[in-house]
This record gives C-alpha cells, sequence and structure tokens, in this order.
C-alpha cells in the first residue's frame, strides 16, 4: 500500500523529531564518554566534543586505582543482586496474594498499600525507625525497607489475573496447592513481567546514593555511587575554593583534571548496569504491555 504526501511528510517529521530526541538523550554521555578519554589540561581549555582531541587512559587508570571504588563496586554488585532478588520474590508473593479472588479483605489490603504510594512517615519518622531496627551500618539496610514494592505489586497484580483461571483449575485438581500453583504454574509464565521489573528494581538499586550517605558511616560498606557523590562534592567544593589562575597552573602541569576524573568515574559506575539492557531487551514489550492480553 503506497503512502500518500501527507503521510509521508508525517514520517518524516516524525523521524526528524525521533532523531532529535535520540541525539539530545544520548549526546550528554557521549561527550562524558569523550571527555573522560581525553587529557585533563586539554580538556580544560575547552573545544571537546564528538572525539577526544589528546587520547588517555590516565583518567582510568587513577580512577580505577582507588580502594573505594573498587569496595563499592562490591557492594552496589552485592546489593543488586540480593535487592533485586529479594524485592521481586516478596512482591510477587504479595501480588499473587492480592490478586486471589478468594482472600478475605482484600481490597482494604489494596487500599492501604495504595496509601503508602502518596504518603510516607517522612524523613525524620523514617530514620527512627531504621535506628531501632538496628539497621544502621549493616548492609541489610539497603535489603529490608525496600523488599516491598507497591507499584511493581499492581503489576504483578495485574499480570496475574490476566493469567488463564483454567491453568489453576488444573493445577489445584492434580493436587497442587496455592505454593505449587505459584512456583510451577504462575511463576514460569511471568517471566517478561519478572525481567522488566527485575531491571526496573536492579536500576533502582544501583543507582541509589541516599540511603547509604544517611544510615551508613562505615566506608567499607558505601555504595559506589554514594563514593561517587562524595567525589563531587568535594570536587565542586575544590573548585569554588579555588583560585582560578592556581587551577590553570596545575592543569597545565596534569594530565588529568577534577573534571576528567569525575567522567571517568561516572563512566565507570554507570557502564555495568548499561550492559545489563540488551540481555533483557527482548522482554520490555511484553513486560511494559502487561494487561493487554485477554483470555
Amino acid at each position: 500500500m503506497k503512502m500518500g504526501l501527507e503521510d509521508r511528510i508525517f514520517s518524516i517529521v516524525i523521524y526528524i523529531l525521533l532523531t532529535l530526541l535520540a541525539f539530545v538523550t544520548f549526546y550528554p554521555f557521549w561527550n562524558s564518554a569523550v571527555v573522560s578519554f581525553n587529557q585533563g589540561m586539554d580538556t580544560a581549555l575547552g573545544g571537546v566534543t564528538f572525539w577526544p582531541r589528546e587520547f588517555t587512559l590516565e583518567n582510568y587508570k587513577i580512577v580505577l586505582a582507588d580502594d573505594r571504588i573498587l569496595s563499592g563496586f562490591v557492594v552496589s554488585i552485592a546489593r543488586t543482586i540480593v535487592g533485586t532478588f529479594m524485592t521481586i520474590a516478596v512482591t510477587a508473593l504479595f501480588a499473587y496474594g492480592m490478586s486471589r479472588k478468594e482472600l478475605v479483605g482484600r481490597n482494604y489490603y489494596m487500599t492501604f498499600a495504595i496509601i503508602t504510594m502518596y504518603f510516607s512517615g517522612g524523613l525524620i519518622p523514617t530514620y527512627l525507625l531504621i535506628k531501632s531496627l538496628g539497621l544502621f551500618n549493616s548492609f541489610w539496610v539497603f535489603i529490608i525497607p525496600s523488599m516491598v514494592s507497591v507499584w511493581s505489586m499492581i503489576i504483578f497484580r495485574t499480570f496475574f489475573k490476566e493469567i488463564p483461571a483454567g491453568l489453576e483449575d488444573a493445577a489445584r485438581i492434580d493436587g497442587c496447592g496455592y505454593w505449587s500453583t505459584f512456583l510451577r504454574i504462575v511463576v514460569p509464565l511471568s517471566g517478561p513481567v519478572v525481567a522488566t521489573l527485575s531491571l526496573f528494581t536492579a536500576i533502582a538499586h544501583w543507582n541509589d546514593w541516599f540511603v547509604a550517605s544517611i544510615y551508613i558511616s562505615t566506608p567499607d560498606l558505601l555504595p559506589v555511587q554514594t563514593i561517587l557523590k562524595q567525589t563531587l562534592d568535594s570536587n565542586i567544593a575544590t573548585e569554588l575554593n579555588a583560585d582560578t589562575a592556581a587551577a590553570s597552573h596545575l592543569a597545565k602541569r596534569q594530565e588529568y583534571t577534577t573534571k576528567s576524573l569525575m567522567m571517568a568515574t561516572m563512566m565507570v559506575t554507570s557502564l555495568p548496569i548499561i550492559m545489563v539492557y540488551p540481555f533483557l531487551q527482548r522482554y520490555f514489550v511484553k513486560g511494559v504491555l502487561v494487561g493487554s492480553l485477554k483470555e
């Protein structure tokens, strides 16, 4: 079927807008990578945009030589893996219970759960609660408070309600209880939504720096994003207090600067979670469009 003139113009405009949107979205990341591979003293002169002018790996050597970055990676990886598994497991169980029509008072439970999405006790009550639970300077402060996601529960619940009731009835006839039905029937059918929500949860755990900045004072338990935030804050303060002429002289003597080191650190902390996307991309359409299938 041939496209009319209006359809062609519309398609061209859409492609142009999408191309511009993609460029605006991708360019900051690309420029950060370029600066991280460029000599710091050359970057300070300006004009480094699409390609390194003076290529160097010195920025990454300095960043990777920092023991705090390496220990932060260990904490972030452990937190992301354990936190994602626990959150998805507990939230899926919660959602499966909320999807059962025979659950007494499920509408009230659902109402209470939704209220927590819009209202919270605030930082001070949460701080006191974490303190009373003994989670200060504990790895579990990253895991336990975020084990249930109401938003993810609603998506899980919607997906579970779309599973044909005949499958569960057949499992009950074969002698399966709720646990067996959930583990043998529901979970295997929930691959797309589990993969999608796992990725969202993993990103949230990996990118979070605030929790550690409030509840962790032990350097060995700081995740890499919190270390990056502290580095950025200290570097910004140093730049604000430094004399312009002295800073310029320092840039001429060194192959790296505050900015080049910051960009290298940002790249090192961002790439691991970005590399997860290609492995879960094929689940996105099915996972995000949950609820569109009818029995």
